[in-house]
């Protein structure tokens, strides 16, 4: 995917601050963080939205690197909230499945 701007993260195109990074997986600072801490997870392989993951085990590790990054990034105790939008109307606006990490701060009970 030519255009797409975390395949061109991955290929190191573009510069990111990267916090974690594996065969499988990137992860790196959201350049319009949300909370204090706002990490994005993808993939290392272009799938376009959370719907076609499909049955391997890229949701698996996933989340294994949430639980990692979250130590490492020193709000694992306090706890986080992990996001994946699906489509337009959830305003997923890159179309390469990323899930959102995020903490380091209260965050509200609301959503949205």
């Amino acid at each position: 995917m030519e255009d797409c701007i975390f395949c061109k993260i991955i290929k190191k195109e573009i510069s990111s601050d990267i916090v974690f990074e594996d065969n499988n997986l990137i992860a790196f600072r959201d350049i319009n963080p949300q909370t204090e801490q706002h990490i994005l997870i993808v993939p290392k392989k272009h799938i376009a939205n959370v719907t076609d993951l499909g049955s391997d085990d890229t949701l698996n590790k996933i989340y294994n690197a949430t639980k990692q990054i979250a130590k490492e990034q020193g709000f694992l105790d306090s706890g986080y909230r992990v996001v994946v939008n699906y489509g337009r109307h959830a305003c997923q606006t890159v179309f390469h499945v990323h899930f959102h990490l995020m903490g380091g701060e209260q965050m509200s009970g609301r959503m949205g």
